[in-house]
């Protein structure tokens, strides 16, 4: 009895799902004729990313090569490819950046509590107080000292 009703519950689903997709291919297939494809061929993960990688070079990253290789060789990873560092490079400056705005974040939620009669000063000041919960989220514990000499 029990196989019976999951088979009549795969039977919905299946109806279900050949509903959804017979729209959304009339729909592509409509769109397919009035529009003209930029490319027939789809692309692979491969390509765009050896198009990414070719992107590289024209790009400065934030944080100096000579200290991504420092960093890299410290924690026991030693590539001389220029490409490799850039990537790695790009990958810390992103998490960094994400970190920077997960704090902007709290900081402007805990600033939205209080009285709006400094309204016109926008600037925010990084502080332990927003850095910590913007670091937790990402697996990083920071505990203040008990006292600053």
């Amino acid at each position: 009895m029990a196989s019976n009703a999951s088979n009549s519950s795969e039977n919905q689903l299946e109806t279900i799902d050949m509903q959804t997709d017979q729209p959304e291919a009339t729909a592509s297939s409509s769109m397919a004729c009035s529009q003209p494809s930029t490319s027939s061929v789809p692309r692979t993960a491969g390509e765009s990313l050896s198009e990414f990688v070719l992107q590289l070079d024209d790009y400065t990253p934030t944080m100096p090569d000579p200290v991504v290789s420092y960093y890299m060789h410290s924690a026991g990873f030693s590539s001389t490819d220029p490409r490799i560092i850039g990537l790695i490079s790009i990958a810390a400056q992103k998490f960094v950046s994400d970190i920077a705005n997960d704090a902007l974040q709290h900081c402007k939620m805990r600033g939205a509590g209080q009285t709006k009669k400094a309204a016109k000063d926008k600037r925010y000041v990084l502080t332990m107080e927003d850095l910590t919960p913007a670091l937790a989220e990402y697996g990083i514990n920071v505990k203040k000292p008990h006292y600053f000499a």
